[in-house]
């Protein structure tokens, strides 16, 4: 009877450990309740029964532990758990939109270095190199990338 309650204490100290690794991130209440179950069974197997059995629980308790982990890594159960998906669409900003360099608008919002700006009836991304351009103010296309284009102040000379 006594060997029955140290193998089912271990056996719900695995279970235990298995959510607190698996399903339920950090220290938790499963995490708690495992260390609770697990150390209970390896004192009840050395008060109840004899230190030999206490060793021989204690070693068991780790062996099964470990065995638990490797076997559940191994199983199928995590691939039902995570996430299976590919990321297949991209974002980009500049596409269909036909603007050169020397392209001149007006800027949407204030560029402080980044802003919005308004060209060829396109309101996309814009930054700028050295000072800040209030809303409002004509610019020209510098350079262009990816996501954004480069932009400066036009000066009336």
């Amino acid at each position: 009877m006594e060997i029955t309650i140290v193998i089912v204490l271990l056996v719900v100290g695995i279970i235990f450990f298995l959510i607190e690794l698996f399903l339920i991130p950090g220290i938790s209440i499963a995490g708690i309740a495992g260390t609770i179950f697990m150390g209970g069974a390896v004192y009840y197997a050395y008060t109840r029964i004899s230190g030999v059995a206490g060793h021989i629980t204690l070693f068991a308790s780790i062996v099964l532990l470990a065995i638990a982990i490797i076997v559940f890594i191994r199983s199928k159960a995590l691939d039902k758990m995570s996430l299976q998906t590919n990321i297949l669409g991209k974002n980009e900003p500049m596409e269909n939109m036909t603007i050169q360099i020397g392209d001149k608008g007006i800027a949407s919002s204030r560029l402080a270095p980044m802003g919005k700006v308004k060209i060829n009836g396109n309101i996309i991304e814009a930054k700028t190199n050295d000072d800040f351009i209030d809303q409002g103010t004509e610019i020209k296309v510098v350079q262009i990338y990816k996501t954004n284009i480069l932009v400066e102040r036009i000066t009336e000379k």
